[in-house]
């Protein structure tokens, strides 16, 4: 176990080693670089994020850890040379990302604001209060929020952090920690959308899909995958299973532990805790979630042209529900719909009199200080994937894959999930390898193969696993944000959970290759699921000596 003594040491010794690569750097170069790295499409392109990962993981603080990521890779794309590096850092990294995630910035801050006020209108504290005699079980508790995380199924951001506003007063109630609340809100929020054929998941994998020669369109694929995604389907099993035996492993262990013996949920230093207004009302937490879940709906098919107004230049989908979700733009239309949705929540708790206008406005500053830890991490981590990008990791991993493909055929699929799960943890995007690795699945298997349907379900569960680990994913991001915990100590708790369902999903991927009957994969896989539960808790019990 490291202590704090040796993760300083260890810090000390990569600054110390960064500092000399500059120098040597410095007298070794005229401060121009390469068009293009020496270290391009090889396997130092995955170096930056696993240092970045190892990092974090060591020394459990993030900024730093991302940003030591950050400039390992400009180093490595610049050919170390000192001025271009800090070019790139600052131009293409940082800059960069504020720009191109400047729409979910927004959404992050609308967001906070309006959960600031929920809390200042004492509509948080009214639910608590009704759930407390609702539900009467920390089992209850839990399965409340997963049941909440699926049916949220429209966007991850989205659910995120509309499930943890709403829930956690339900779990610090219950003394859940939050942490785990972290992990359901996590485990819900990408595997959900990635099996709903009505969400920005579907729409981004349809888009994918859609000019490759698969002989069905992007949206029909990707439900006929929904069946064979068992990372996705067994981590639901794996949540309930978990709930209903009432035990837990890992670092997650001790931070239950603590919950339910200390009172010690882990919550961030800066999280509301606020009763609010004695006025407050349950239907003061459910109407403003309400309006957000609505009119965040109507901004995405808005923006996608549902209603004929489409002014991005997409397609015309007019009265196409579906087709508008394939045509949207979630960072435009989650702060559209968060606009319009922070207007009608500030008149109607104002008309409502639990709060003044001058009260409401107060919230503005404390819901965007809220959003600050997980803005600035997801501004690092996104800097972060655009050096791993830079660097050519997906013409690495194409290489390999393609190079696999000759000999490994029907084994091809667990192949598949194995690959889309170390380029998703590596680059913190799900998005990003199932766009690298569709093309590629497409190409390798004959469009009437059964195995094509499950190489494309391998490639989905497998950038939802590797996403649902990674310490750079922005889903992973804004589930700290959501349950307002430490992202770090997030990342360190769910991640034996995660391992455990990813490799019982591995297992399955192995026998539909050979079997590519969905039904009877799924059966063997949530037995399986449920068999490896109860032995890690006999295994637990037996450690703790009960």
């Amino acid at each position: 176990m490291s202590t704090p003594r040796t993760r300083r040491v260890l810090t000390a010794i990569l600054a110390v080693v960064t500092c000399l690569a500059l120098a040597a750097a410095a007298f070794a170069s005229d401060g121009e670089t390469a068009a293009v790295s020496s270290l391009h499409a090889t396997f130092w392109a995955l170096v930056p994020p696993i240092v970045a990962i190892v990092l974090a993981l060591i020394t459990k603080e993030a900024y730093s850890s991302l940003f030591i990521g950050i400039l390992v890779g400009a180093l490595f794309q610049c050919n170390f040379a000192p001025v271009a590096t800090l070019d790139t850092i600052v131009n293409d990294g940082l800059v960069s990302a504020i720009e191109g995630n400047a729409g979910i910035f927004l959404f992050l801050v609308l967001l906070g604001i309006i959960v600031a006020l929920v809390n200042a209108s004492g509509g948080s504290a009214a639910f608590g209060r009704w759930a407390e005699k609702n539900i009467r079980t920390r089992v209850g508790a839990m399965l409340a929020t997963f049941a909440l995380g699926v049916l949220i199924f429209i966007d991850d951001y989205f659910n995120c952090l509309t499930v943890g506003s709403v829930m956690r007063p339900v779990t610090d109630g219950h003394r859940i920690s939050r942490p785990k609340l972290a992990y359901l809100i996590d485990a819900t929020a990408a595997p959900v959308c990635m099996i709903a054929p009505v969400s920005s998941w579907a729409a981004a994998v349809s888009g994918v899909a859609a000019d490759l020669d698969t002989g069905v369109s992007g949206i029909e694929l990707f439900i006929r995958a929904i069946p064979y995604n068992f990372y996705s389907l067994l981590t639901f099993v794996f949540i309930i299973g978990l709930a209903v035996m009432k035990f837990d492993y890992g670092p997650m262990k001790l931070h239950e532990m603590n919950a339910q013996l200390k009172g010690q949920l882990g919550a961030l230093e800066n999280s509301e805790t606020s009763e609010g207004s004695p006025k407050g009302r349950v239907m003061d937490l459910l109407i403003p979630v309400v309006i957000l879940f609505v009119l965040c709906t109507v901004g995405m098919i808005y923006v996608g042209g549902f209603f004929g107004v489409d002014a991005w230049g997409g397609t015309d989908c007019a009265g196409d529900f579906i087709g508008a979700f394939g045509n949207t733009d979630a960072f435009i239309g989650l702060p559209w719909g968060g606009l319009v949705s922070l207007v009608l929540i500030v008149i109607y708790l104002v008309a409502r009199r639990v709060l003044t206008f001058k009260e409401a406005m107060a919230c503005v500053p404390k819901g965007f200080i809220a959003m600050v830890p997980p803005i600035t991490i997801l501004t690092l981590a996104v800097s972060l994937k655009s050096m791993t990008s830079a660097l050519g990791a997906d013409i690495f991993v194409e290489g390999v894959m393609r190079g696999a493909s000759s000999f490994l055929y029907a084994m091809l699929p667990a192949v598949i999930f194995l690959v889309a799960c170390l380029l998703a943890f590596a680059s913190g995007t799900s998005w990003g390898t199932f766009g690298i690795l569709i093309p590629i699945v497409v190409a390798v298997f004959e469009p009437s193969s059964p195995l094509l349907t499950i190489g494309i379900s391998a490639c989905l569960a497998g950038a939802v696993c590797g996403d649902h680990c990674s310490p750079i994913s922005d889903t992973t991001i804004m589930a700290s944000a959501g349950a307002q915990c430490d992202h770090v100590t997030h990342v360190s708790t769910q991640l034996p959970y995660a391992i455990t369902v990813a490799g019982v999903s591995f297992v399955c991927f192995l026998f539909a290759g050979f079997i590519q009957n969905a039904v009877i994969c799924l059966v063997l896989g949530a037995a399986l699921t449920i068999g490896v539960l109860l032995a890690i808790r006999m295994l637990t019990e037996r450690k703790s000596g009960r």
